[in-house]
């Protein structure tokens, strides 16, 4: 299920992050330092040093953004969020920044802890908007076929971390992103998607009908789905 979620970022947020990132005091890295060796050879970007104390207080701030988004939480139903990382792809006519076809890799260590996440979810959070660079389409591949996305600045894109996904060369201008996994509580795509067409409708029907008798019914059974369904 890919999922487009608007809003994750308040203008004020993007504004402020962007400003930090154009800071001269900005760690920027090669990005394969967080690629595995299939990654590393496709990817040619640059990222924000991991434990850099700029890196933790965006993802900070990011994290904090996602906790208060419905539509984040009832599609990814969260057990584990890896820290949110940054990068930029920079622009250019004939040799700009890109990420060839890859896929993620399925378990990463959380830093500092020894503890290792399963990536069920990835998400790309667009800190950029689209007037502001040509190319840097981030495309996943999916039964019907590779899909382009490119979101304004502050909303997020939400997909399964098994899918082949690439960012295309970036020809004018600066792509910025934050991305980060998820560790979901149900780890199963297909059982995901349908617990989060089932949230929907009754929240759809919670608004057309208030007070419908169906929807301690419907509740019932997307908490027993659930209960069958989640992992600790």
């Amino acid at each position: 299920m890919l999922l487009h979620i608007p809003g994750v970022l308040s203008a004020d947020d993007v504004r402020g992050m962007r400003a930090s990132l154009a800071g001269g005091g900005a760690p920027w890295v090669d990005g394969r330092a967080t690629a595995g060796h299939q990654g590393a050879q496709v990817k040619r970007n640059e990222q924000l040093a991991e434990e850099s104390a700029l890196a933790r207080s965006l993802g900070a701030t990011v994290l904090a953004a996602l906790e208060r988004q419905p539509l984040f939480l009832a599609a990814a139903l969260p057990s584990v969020i890896y820290p949110p990382l940054f990068n930029r792809y920079v622009g250019h006519p004939s040799d700009g920044m890109r990420f060839g076809t890859h896929v993620d890799g399925a378990v990463r260590l959380l830093p500092g802890t020894g503890v290792k996440i399963r990536t069920d979810l990835s998400a790309t959070l667009f800190l950029s908007d689209p007037a502001e660079y040509d190319g840097g389409e981030l495309q996943i591949e999916d039964r019907h076929g590779a899909q382009g996305i490119r979101l304004p600045a502050g909303d997020m894109l939400l997909y399964p971390a098994t899918s082949l996904h690439r960012v295309t060369p970036v020809t004018r201008g600066t792509r910025l992103a934050s991305f980060l996994w998820v560790q979901s509580m149900v780890r199963d795509d297909a059982q995901r998607a349908v617990l989060f067409d089932l949230d929907m409708a009754v929240v759809q029907l919670a608004q057309a009908a208030p007070g419908h008798s169906s929807l301690v019914s419907l509740t019932g059974c997307y908490h027993n789905l659930l209960r069958m369904w989640a992992e600790p």
